[in-house]
């Protein structure tokens, strides 16, 4: 039902005490909610202008569509947003312990727990390495009871069920609670979001701060209130401190401001905003100086800057449109087409939202498969936003000499979206037994095991080499002994910084400074040059294989870590 509202016979002002003023009467209280077409009308008695007085007072004003909701669909964005919460919670922490640690999660979890004060780690997990510290400081407060890998990972899994709600939030403020809990499902059930969300990575709790971002700068441009300008720049500035590469999102903010003339924002304003950003990330890079980290810092932003491309140029377009869903990328692009007619500034910020990072990550050599992971809620956002349209339309469509109401074929669309997600996600939280691994899209299978092992069985104060840092680190973690990487360069211009090179592995092993070898299926299919120079090392040095890794794959035991004691 539409109530169309003539504008020569009613002037709404804002509601205040004691009601509002109808042609500048008063009237009891209206309340007025922002639906998929516009505002919702819930309660809004209204009186005709009785004196010609009144009736000249009355602004000129465009015609207002009002959508009534449907009596018993009220309550329906409510259930959904329910119903994404509990798949979603349960998709992030079903079997979330079942494989260890991959290598960024033991150097997150590790820093944590150095924080923590944990007297075990913090040899092998300096508090400072490259990133900065606001996930890591907050992980280290349940770690004051004992680190463990899964209360780091439900820590991350509650993060991720934070943001689900975080979006229903920023929906119902662009296009209204049922585009907003649409979104919330899609969000849930995204194979993309679900993966990271399990792990113990930056990204997922980059992805809240800047899901929460997106709120106060939407809520900026619909209020123009300078106060949520400024709560923009400290939200942004807390996503920078979850993971750098936020640092993007200043310059999405500014595209999004330069091309929505309507949004004027004066330069002292948009100064005072970064002034606030730069306070909240400033205590970082001074707490670095402090501890004497700086030049570590700087020489690892050089090697991100000039290192050599991990993937292909294609990696992205063939790999995030899958993990997001693609039905879910063909809904945000027919709702960008089909509803052209009806775009704003809420379209053009959530363009911003996504190009910017896309086209920087596309263009810079090193790509990560959850790199690109903050700009998920903003797709999710667009492809609510025609579903939600479709489920609120008051048309019939006739098939088959049968007719279908337009609130029926979108709640279909819904399921149907829902359902191309539910299935790859619930196939992806299935524990993984691969001897193949893609940086960001789980744990190492046998690597936790292996590192018990070696805490258990090699003495104290052994040290080992492997054939790159991941699965040092990895070692490091759960066995407590300090590891080497083979691949990484002695030239400080081609290796991370934060990793301490084998210049002479030969002499290391022949002075017994390296006493293990370790050998591991992921890193050799990554790095082949390496693994043979490893396997040589233990050939030379009569290497003897004291415990095999294996896992289950199809039935058939495969190996996936070796350990060889070497002699010189």
């Amino acid at each position: 039902m539409r109530l169309a509202l003539d504008r020569r016979l009613f002037y709404l002002r804002a509601p205040g005490k004691g009601g509002s003023k109808v042609n500048g009467r008063r009237s009891p209280e209206l309340r007025l909610r922002r639906g998929v077409d516009g505002p919702e009308l819930d309660r809004a008695p209204v009186t005709h202008p009785a004196t010609t007085e009144d009736a000249a007072e009355v602004r000129p004003r465009r015609r207002l569509l009002i959508t009534l909701p449907r009596p018993g669909w009220r309550h329906l964005p409510y259930a959904i947003l329910a119903f994404a919460v509990v798949v979603g919670g349960l998709l992030r922490t079903y079997r979330i312990n079942a494989v260890g640690f991959n290598t960024d999660e033991a150097v997150y979890a590790g820093q944590a727990a150095s924080i923590a004060n944990d007297t075990d780690l913090i040899p092998y997990f300096p508090i400072f390495r490259a990133h900065p510290l606001l996930f890591q400081s907050m992980l280290s407060v349940p770690y004051q009871l004992g680190t463990s890998d899964v209360i780091g990972r439900l820590f991350v899994a509650a993060i991720g069920v934070a943001t689900i709600v975080m979006l229903y939030k920023v929906g119902s403020l662009l296009y209204g609670p049922l585009a907003g809990a649409i979104a919330a499902l899609i969000i849930a059930l995204m194979p993309y979001h679900v993966v990271v969300s399990r792990q113990v990575l930056l990204d997922g709790p980059e992805t809240f701060w800047a899901t929460v971002t997106l709120f106060t700068l939407a809520k900026f441009a619909a209020t123009r209130r300078l106060a949520w300008l400024y709560g923009t720049g400290a939200a942004l500035g807390l996503t920078v401190l979850s993971k750098e590469t936020a640092i993007l999102f200043v310059a999405a903010v500014y595209a999004f401001l330069a091309l929505t003339p309507e949004i004027a924002v004066k330069i002292r304003h948009a100064v005072i905003a970064l002034g606030v950003m730069t306070l909240v990330i400033l205590p970082f890079p001074l707490s670095v100086m402090i501890a004497g980290s700086s030049e570590t810092g700087g020489n690892f932003l050089a090697w991100q800057l000039f290192r050599r491309p991990n993937h292909e140029w294609t990696f992205y377009p063939t790999v995030v449109p899958g993990a997001m869903g693609y039905l879910v990328v063909i809904a945000a692009i027919a709702g960008l087409w089909f509803l052209r007619g009806r775009r704003s500034w809420r379209e053009t910020l959530l363009l911003c939202w996504i190009a910017v990072p896309v086209i920087f990550f596309q263009l810079w050599p090193v790509k990560g498969f959850q790199y690109l992971l903050p700009v998920a809620p903003a797709v999710a956002l667009l492809a609510a936003r025609p579903l939600a349209a479709v489920v609120s339309s008051q048309w019939e469509l006739r098939v088959a000499a049968r007719r279908f109401a337009a609130p029926t074929i979108g709640l279909g669309l819904v399921a149907l979206v829902a359902l191309s997600l539910l299935v790859p996600s619930a196939q992806r939280v299935q524990p993984s037994q691969s001897d193949t691994f893609l940086a960001g899209s789980g744990g190492v299978p046998g690597g936790r095991e292996a590192g018990r092992w070696i805490g258990a069985n090699i003495p104290e104060g052994s040290q080992l080499m492997t054939v790159g840092p991941s699965m040092a680190n990895i070692l490091q973690f759960y066995g407590h002994r300090r590891a080497f990487g083979l691949s990484v360069s002695p030239n400080p211009l081609h290796r991370n910084p934060v990793y301490t090179p084998l210049v002479n592995p030969d002499l290391s092993i022949r002075y017994n400074d390296l006493q293990y070898v370790v050998w591991d299926a992921f890193s050799a299919d990554r790095s082949p040059f390496f693994e043979r120079r490893l396997m040589r090392y233990v050939e030379r040095y009569h290497g003897r294989a004291i415990h095999t890794q294996t896992v289950n794959s199809g039935g058939t035991l495969k190996p996936v870590i070796r350990i060889y004691e070497v002699r010189p």
